[in-house]
């Protein structure tokens, strides 16, 4: 039998049968099939049927599998939905486990949802289950928000580890028995004898504001479900207004009736909020309760929204900023380590349930990117992610929209460059709330929140001062300043001391970075590299070249200026240019750097005003009504060229302010600065001056407690913009360095064909030359404190002070001696006599003896010098001693007369030491010739 031919038909033709025309008609696929007759069609479906049915029960089970098979692959999808069907009909399916059925995220936001104690329950279902219930991400939340974070950062297939901190903090903490609780602290509406009535009173007045306290968390949980949706600001339309006031009018019945309610009761003023059903019961029963109870008149009472700052405690000197924050701003001093999501619980929690004005970021970051935690960073690349977009849309939930005048003041100068007002504009435009920050180019650290804001306030520094009282904001930002300054010397003073003790540390830091945070998969080179190397590789392979370095250096050099010949043809410009879709009339950065140029300038003059007017104007008038606290040649020291710089930098400020009146595309400010440059004679006079000037101010205040007791009063108030007489004297300097910060932002900022752009290249050398002079003076300054304190550190030497002579290096050292000088040199012993203090100056080696004193109860110690000998750098031979199994690190100095064995504790210091050493007897030795 043929199945694969046409059903039962007889291969024999004298059993066909010969069909005709009729039959043929009636007939489909095969000549016993009739299609006319449906009794006889369903009687010969039913035999095969059962035909079919018998054969299946004859087959093996292999033949049966590859029998369905067949069938299941030949039916359309209706007919295997009937499949599944009859299948579910005749095998239900009544156990399943749905986390081998469900994603891995599915199976983890199911279980986020259960208690620690039934995930620690579901981890012992199976293996799988305890690796989900242990997962990181169910466990550091709970841990964050205790306040308990784990002492060390879990390894990428390290799991369980927030699990285990939770239960080992769980199984730490203090807990008391109900029945140990109930004798402690009592119990709930216990009775108590000899309860008064005011005390009764109080009582159901709590327990009023609790029956409120949960009607509002009904409505906030109502208009949250029912809020508009993300990223629209729709205005309210008419009812909506109408039910607003409505609320208001409530709200402000509460307020004035019971103050302790205002809180909680700003969060009905939003418009999506909704009265409840029970809300008018409240309102009746605290009405009636105001009428029982006056309260006093004392109160204090804001209808204003309050105000948010969010500080990190990256900041420095974050406490001084605590101790000035207005009465009406929240503060939250949230850790640098935490999360973002953290972060928002803190927010959410600060926040109280009613809607922010304004929400301020005091966190570190500069001119493009904001850090607000550990390992985020928010930037315009980093805005868009999934994390920082959750972020903000919870955190702009808390904020009053933009139509009622709520925003985000970020206090980094983001809008000081390109990426940072995209970034700007990109967060406006996903939370819907006005974004202001400070236009910082010339200010460093964090003095850039004095500068303008790009709110267009009349106040430059408005936004800042709406969190901060002015006097704290304005002593802080020189406090944050003094403290980098610190930081920066206190780690150059102490590098000697503590690189023994860190180097070990220092070499496990850096690898275990470079261990566990280094890829070499994630290394590359940009494109523009890759193929120049490429090229540069092709045409050595094709030549004999005997040295391939420098023809592979020739080629890239060649690379290099026929690129910028393209570049340069194409029409390109390496100057930063406004962020794609936004046109160059949007925002003139030009007018923006001067702008910057004019209040800092504004600034810089009020500073220099106030020393005339502060110190200058009381000196003269005590001088002159014959109460003198200074001389008039002490006074004529301090304060003769202040008066120059003010009479000049007024000028240049009056010719500043004309140009940016009449700004436009083709304005010039470089002619004005070429003005002032060359008039910077007045600079000198004053920088040759300031060493002088500083060290009169000593002298007087040390000599006269009349002056001293005037420094006191005056130094560091508001007239002084927080600032001492020093500081103030000091601003000169710091606005040469300001001066070419702006230029340069000019000039970058300037095409090359404008008008403006060769005085702006003229005077910007011009500044930079004085910056030069300025830096010559400092060193020199530096060199001469350092030969002063020198001088007063070793006892008995003497004067150092002489001709141009200035301290190159010092070095610790061990003064070695051999017992016996005809032993052969690898095998001769030395011994430590004692210890010496080396001082190489530009002429001379001056050698002393240490003398180490340990401090008791502490860890550290104190060396004093003494004078022993002085060796001219002329006369001075060094050689270095091999190493042996009896000295390390020794070098030999021979002098005109005697020779010393010396050693150092590290093989680097004794490098140092005498490749300094090399360098000034070569000097030396040139000068003599």
């Amino acid at each position: 039998m043929d199945l694969t031919g046409a059903p039962h038909s007889v291969s024999s033709p004298d059993r066909e049968p010969q069909p005709g025309p009729k039959l043929v008609r009636e007939t489909r696929f095969s000549s016993w099939t009739p299609q006319g007759n449906k009794q006889s069609n369903l009687q010969l479906f039913e035999e095969r049927v059962k035909l079919l049915l018998h054969w299946f029960d004859l087959w093996t089970d292999s033949q049966r599998k590859r029998l369905l098979q067949a069938l299941l692959g030949r039916c359309t999808k209706a007919q295997l939905k009937h499949c599944r069907n009859l299948l579910n009909d005749t095998v239900p399916v009544t156990r399943l486990d749905f986390t081998a059925v469900l994603p891995r995220c599915l199976s983890l936001y199911i279980m986020s949802f259960l208690s620690p104690r039934e995930l620690c329950g579901a981890a012992q279902v199976s293996w799988h289950w305890r690796v989900l219930a242990e997962q990181d991400c169910l466990w550091a939340g709970r841990c964050i928000k205790r306040g308990w974070f784990l002492p060390y950062s879990p390894r990428d297939k390290e799991f369980g580890a927030w699990r285990n901190h939770y239960v080992s903090c769980v199984s730490t903490l203090d807990r008391l028995s109900p029945q140990e609780a109930a004798e402690i602290y009592g119990t709930l509406y216990q009775p108590r004898l000899g309860v008064k009535e005011e005390e009764g009173e109080r009582s159901r007045e709590r327990r009023i504001r609790q029956k409120l306290k949960e009607a509002l968390k009904e409505e906030k949980r109502l208009a949250l479900i029912s809020r508009r949706p993300w990223g629209s600001n729709p205005k309210s339309d008419r009812s909506g207004g109408e039910r607003s006031q409505t609320v208001l009018s409530s709200s402000e019945l509460m307020v004035r009736s019971w103050p302790s309610l205002s809180s909680p009761m700003k969060a009905v003023e939003s418009p999506t909020a909704s009265l409840s059903p029970h809300r008018g019961q409240h309102l009746d029963e605290v009405s009636r309760l105001s009428k029982a109870k006056t309260v006093p008149a004392s109160l204090p009472h804001t209808d204003s929204a309050a105000i948010l700052l969010l500080i990190s405690n990256k900041i420095p000197a974050y406490e001084v900023v605590l101790s000035g924050v207005k009465a009406r701003v929240a503060v939250v001093l949230y850790d640098h380590r935490w999360t973002l999501s953290a972060l928002f619980n803190q927010t959410e929690r600060a926040a109280s349930g009613q809607r922010v004005q304004r929400l301020g970021l005091l966190v570190p970051g500069g001119t493009e990117e904001v850090h607000l935690v550990n390992g985020s960073v928010l930037s315009e690349r980093t805005l868009s992610s999934p994390d920082h977009q959750e972020f903000w849309e919870k955190l702009c939930a808390l904020v009053a929209p933009g139509q009622e005048g709520g925003g985000i003041d970020i206090f980094c100068p983001l809008a000081a460059s390109v990426p940072g007002l995209a970034l700007m504009w990109n967060l406006s435009d996903l939370t819907g709330l006005e974004v202001r920050a400070p236009l910082g180019f010339a200010t460093g650290s964090f003095q850039n929140i004095l500068s303008e804001w790009s709110g267009g306030d009349q106040d430059p520094a408005a936004p800042a001062l709406c969190y901060v009282a002015d006097s704290v904001l304005l002593g802080w930002c020189r406090q944050a300043r003094w403290m980098e300054e610190v930081l920066v010397r206190l780690r150059k003073s102490l590098e000697l001391q503590l690189q023994q003790a860190s180097l070990q540390a220092r070499g496990r830091a850096l690898g275990l970075f470079l261990w566990e945070n280094i890829s070499l998969d994630t290394l590359g080179a940009c494109g523009e590299l890759s193929e120049a190397l490429t090229e540069g590789l092709t045409a050595l392979s094709r030549q004999n070249e005997s040295r391939p370095v420098e023809f592979l250096s020739s080629f890239l050099m060649k690379w290099s200026k026929e690129d910028g010949e393209r570049s340069q043809a194409a029409g390109g410009s390496s100057c930063p240019g406004p962020p794609p879709g936004i046109a160059q009339a949007t925002f003139d950065w030009r007018c923006s750097v001067g702008r910057e140029l004019l209040h800092s300038e504004r600034l810089y003059l009020g500073r220099m005003r106030a020393v005339l007017k502060v110190y200058q104007e009381p000196l003269m008038a005590a001088l002159n009504s014959n109460r003198a606290i200074l001389s008039y040649v002490d006074i004529q020291i301090i304060f003769g060229s202040v008066a120059l710089i003010l009479h000049q930098n007024g000028v240049f400020q009056a010719d500043l302010q004309a140009r940016l009146q009449h700004w436009g595309a083709e304005q010039c400010v470089g002619d004005v600065f070429v003005k002032f440059c060359s008039k910077l004679n007045v600079y000198t006079n004053y920088l040759n001056n300031y060493i002088t000037t500083i060290h009169t101010i000593d002298k007087c205040r040390e000599a006269k407690p009349a002056f001293r007791a005037f420094l006191k009063r005056a130094d560091r108030t508001l007239p002084t913009h927080m600032l001492s007489l020093q500081e103030l004297l000091l601003c000169p300097v710091w606005r040469i360095q300001e001066y070419v910060t702006l230029l340069q932002a000019l000039t970058s900022h300037t095409r090359p064909g404008h008008p403006d752009h060769p005085d702006l290249r003229s005077a910007l050398n011009a500044v930079l030359q004085f910056r030069d002079f300025i830096q010559e003076l400092e060193r020199n300054s530096e060199a001469d404190r350092r030969l002063e304190e020198t001088q007063e550190l070793i006892r008995g030497c003497p004067s150092l002070a002489e001709g141009n002579r200035q301290l190159i290096i010092t070095q610790d050292a061990m003064m070695l001696r051999s017992p016996d000088e005809q032993i052969p040199d690898s095998l001769r012993a030395f011994e430590h006599v004692c210890d010496v203090g080396l001082f190489l100056f530009s002429d001379a080696l001056v050698l002393t003896r240490r003398r180490l004193q340990h401090i008791p109860f502490t860890m550290t110690h104190r060396s004093t010098h003494t004078f022993w000998v002085s060796v001219a750098l002329s006369s001075l031979d060094v050689r270095e001693v091999l190493h042996t199994r009896y000295v390390r690190h020794a070098f030999v100095l021979d002098g005109p007369r005697c020779s010393w064995v010396c050693a150092t504790e590290q093989e680097e210091e004794r490098d140092n030491f005498l490749s300094a050493l090399r360098s000034a007897i070569s000097s030396s030795l040139t000068e003599h010739q």
